[in-house]
């Protein structure tokens, strides 16, 4: 995250019970521009908010409706215990961030930055993973182009794979997309020189 985020009108379930630590984070969320609304329900996969606060002392894994460590909004845990256990459960939970119990007011937005960051620092590394999962998947798309290239241009596979990828970069496209064009009929590959 290159800035810090302004949470005007941001939207934020606290899956707790009413108590005066959630009267202040509440207050406090309210300075900082954020709606909240209070429930100690399981949360629905549905209309999703911008930001959830568990408390980690209690919650329980079915709280929450995605997989472990997989969120799908950043999460905060309030926490006042130090059991390994209680923490380990809000690792899993994904969350960003801790609000230590009691709440004061310091300790809130620090860690709805760092919620957001961690939060958004995590789906950028599942696009960057997916990406390149994507591109292994392909090579042996990249490995026939090579092969038909060498074939039909009575080239070595280094000179085939120049081709490609320059013919690649010419057209500003992934080698692995050339290659599947090319597989498939289509008229991409010009000479390079």
């Amino acid at each position: 995250m290159s800035k810090t985020p302004n949470f005007t009108g941001w939207r934020a379930v606290i899956l707790a019970e009413e108590d005066s630590n959630v009267e202040r984070l509440r207050r406090q969320l309210s300075l900082l521009g954020l709606s909240s609304a209070m429930q100690w329900l399981p949360l629905g996969g549905g209309d999703l908010p911008d930001l959830v606060i568990v408390d980690a002392d209690r919650g329980w894994d079915e709280l929450l409706p995605w997989p472990a460590k997989r969120p799908a909004r950043p999460v905060v845990a309030l926490l006042g215990s130090e059991a390994p256990g209680r923490i380990a459960w809000a690792i899993s939970c994904g969350a960003g961030a801790i609000v230590p119990k009691p709440v004061t007011s310091a300790s809130v937005y620090p860690a709805l930055v760092l919620a957001v960051s961690s939060h958004e620092q995590r789906k950028e590394e599942e696009a960057r993973i997916a990406h390149l999962e994507e591109r292994l998947r392909l090579r042996p798309v990249v490995f026939a182009a090579i092969e038909r290239l060498k074939v039909q241009k009575s080239i070595d596979e280094e000179a085939a794979y120049a081709l490609l990828r320059d013919n690649a970069m010419r057209q500003r496209m992934p080698i692995e997309r050339l290659a599947a064009l090319f597989l498939g009929g289509a008229d991409v590959m010009r000479e390079v020189g």
